[in-house]
């Protein structure tokens, strides 16, 4: 038993080392040529997303296309660094094709949000820092990941959606601005003309508030107790809130300053007797 297993070690022994002396240099250059295709790989990737992005490329785009061009090239200089040392790839060709299709079967939702990021960044219905609503979610896009999109929201919510939701709905995209809406009661026999001016004029003099397109200020209703002054107007999604507090109490001050009539809720009663 001792000498068979001293013969069998003696036999791998002499298969290596026939190996070793027949594919050293071999061997050494498949290294060579791997290492370098990693270091080109990333060289390649970064100067094209640094290409992309000094042509204001999106960057979700140029982020995919680094991304493949660096799996491209690292699978070339393994087909090659393989080839040296006399290992055929077709196997290994075949055992990826069969186990593809039973990933394929298995993965089916992930390969649908995959599919649908692919779409996303072809067509580019929308780019990184748009605001977009779909679904009944809304937010700016954070990020356009191949899987999922990331939205975040004025609360500072972070809001992941699966792509395969976005591609196929109706999808509205405000770009990087939002619409906010203000509303203030004044009496009927107020100056309702004076106090659009200042609504006016405190749109106008805040910085964050875009003046392209303008913003909309006139009569929303006629109301029981109050005519009801409507203001519209657009703001950097980031700091919607913020801004909207801000007009808010600069409208509600610019109308008690000048004494126009905030009226509280009332009811004309007659009794008949």
């Amino acid at each position: 038993m001792i000498n068979q297993e001293i013969e069998q070690i003696e036999h791998y022994y002499n298969i290596i080392r026939e190996y070793l002396v027949t594919y050293s240099f071999q061997l050494l250059a498949a290294i060579f040529i791997f290492l370098l295709g990693l270091w080109l790989s990333r060289k390649l990737s970064k100067a094209t997303e640094n290409l992309m992005l000094k042509h204001n490329i999106d960057p979700a785009l140029t982020n995919f296309i680094g991304n493949v061009i660096k799996v491209l090239i690292i699978a070339m200089f393994v087909i090659i660094s393989l080839g040296k040392v006399g290992i055929s790839i077709t196997p290994f060709v075949a055992a990826i094709g069969a186990a593809s299709l039973g990933a394929g079967l298995a993965l089916q939702g992930m390969l649908a949000n995959y599919g649908a990021g692919l779409a996303i960044i072809a067509t580019r219905p929308f780019v990184i820092g748009d605001t977009i609503s779909i679904k009944g979610v809304n937010g700016q896009v954070k990020m356009i990941e191949l899987g999922h999109t990331t939205l975040i929201n004025e609360d500072k919510v972070e809001i992941t959606i699966p792509n395969k939701h976005v591609v196929g709905e109706i999808l509205h995209n405000s770009f990087a601005n939002s619409l906010v809406k203000g509303e203030i009661g004044i009496a009927y026999d107020a100056d309702y003309q004076g106090a659009l001016t200042l609504i006016n004029q405190v749109l106008a003099d805040n910085v964050k508030v875009s003046q392209n397109p303008k913003p909309q200020v006139g009569i929303e209703e006629f109301a029981d107790s109050a005519v009801i002054l409507s203001y519209r107007y657009w703001v950097p999604t980031t700091s919607l809130i913020e801004t909207k507090l801000e007009v808010n109490k600069a409208v509600f001050a610019a109308i008690k300053n000048a004494e126009i009539e905030i009226p509280f809720p009332q009811r004309v009663v007659k009794i008949i007797q």
